[in-house]
């Protein structure tokens, strides 16, 4: 009887104690489980791709089954600035907030971003490091948050702010946890995003002018005359070559010349606007690309760079006063040309008019 009483003891130690465990253990080890494997599918799906947006989009659903709350932010760190900026804003008007941004160590998010430690904050009232500026600004009520950093490696890239979660279990150490996973898949999907932006944005950037290259020609024409988008959309398309620039190089050397093409690009880039693009074509010749634009309109944009060219003096940094002109084609789409090839080829053919008859002057197809 005794050894079957030892027997039963055992047996009972082995099962974690002498009393089943608690219903509410159960759910609350299910729950963690449940999250756990919410995180592995989060980190599957933010690695699979390294577009931005589409993270972005992924980001705001997942996250948002995950901790279920109404209110909640992720923040980029601003490189240049070193200032958080709002790119997911969920139960706020993001248009609310206007240009809003927080500094290093202000507010809860602010601190988290400087710390790199995450920050629970069950009471704001009993904190003082919380920020009123939000609430202040939209007339919201915070009353607790939650806030991670994002980190890569030793470097802070943002940070996930959620505010009054309604489920309390996510104030505990083992929710942290969860919320610590995800917030590292979160850093490394939008890492591996930031970097493939600039790689593509490398991949489509001149050296020499700073502005777009040939490659980035092609895919904006090939985007802009594309029959799949069901409509024919009218481009202004501008060819313009400097004009005597070989005298330019003799003069002041290849070096002070790269300078001086970077610097005509800044120049014609101030007469243009968003949706507006300039590329550099090679050597000292440029393309203006101008989506929805008229030739009459394309006419007096033209003549607004050629005048803004000849009234610049460049390297001036250097002590020089160098003055340039250009000689500039303009062709229409689709009045002009049927394709892509044939819009370069008549854009280019006139500015070639343009030098015969004097420079510094403007032909159109």
């Amino acid at each position: 009887m005794a050894q079957q009483d030892s027997d039963m003891h055992d047996r009972q130690a082995m099962a974690g104690g002498t009393e089943p465990p608690p219903l509410a253990g159960l759910i609350e080890d299910k729950t963690c489980i449940q999250q756990l494997m919410t995180c592995l599918e989060i980190g599957k799906a933010l690695t699979s791709t390294f577009n931005m947006e589409r993270i972005l989009e992924m980001i705001l659903t997942l996250v948002s089954e995950l901790i279920r709350a109404k209110n909640w932010s992720l923040f980029l760190l601003d490189p240049a600035t070193q200032e958080l900026t709002f790119e997911l804003v969920v139960g706020l008007d993001k248009a609310q907030l206007g240009e809003m941004r927080i500094k290093l160590g202000e507010g809860i998010a602010g601190t988290v971003a400087l710390t790199g430690e995450p920050i629970l904050v069950p009471d704001v009232n009993c904190d003082d490091r919380f920020c009123q500026k939000v609430d202040e600004l939209t007339g919201f009520v915070t009353r607790s948050i939650i806030c991670l950093p994002l980190r890569i490696q030793d470097s802070i890239i943002g940070v996930v702010e959620v505010v009054n979660p309604e489920n309390p279990v996510l104030f505990e150490k083992k929710s942290l946890m969860a919320l610590s996973i995800v917030a590292d898949y979160l850093a490394i999907a939008l890492g591996n995003a930031r970097n493939f932006r600039k790689m593509e944005a490398l991949s489509v950037t001149d050296d020499v002018s700073g502005f777009y290259n040939t490659r980035f020609l092609h895919q904006e024409l090939d985007r802009l005359i594309d029959p799949a988008n069901g409509e024919t959309r009218e481009i202004s398309l501008v060819f313009l070559d400097m004009d005597d620039f070989k005298r330019v190089v003799d003069t002041i050397g290849h070096p002070l010349a790269s300078r001086v093409l970077k610097e005509v690009a800044e120049v014609i880039a101030t007469q243009l606007v968003s949706g507006e693009s300039l590329v550099r074509y090679g050597g000292d010749e440029y393309i203006v690309i101008l989506p929805g634009v008229n030739k009459t309109d394309a006419l007096r944009k033209v003549e607004s760079i050629r005048l803004a060219l000849a009234q610049a003096s460049f390297l001036r940094h250097a002590g020089l006063r160098v003055k340039v002109t250009a000689s500039f084609g303009i062709a229409h789409y689709p009045q002009d040309a049927a394709d892509k090839n044939e819009l370069l080829h008549i854009a280019d053919n006139s500015m070639y008019q343009s030098k015969m008859t004097g420079k510094d002057t403007i032909t159109l197809a």
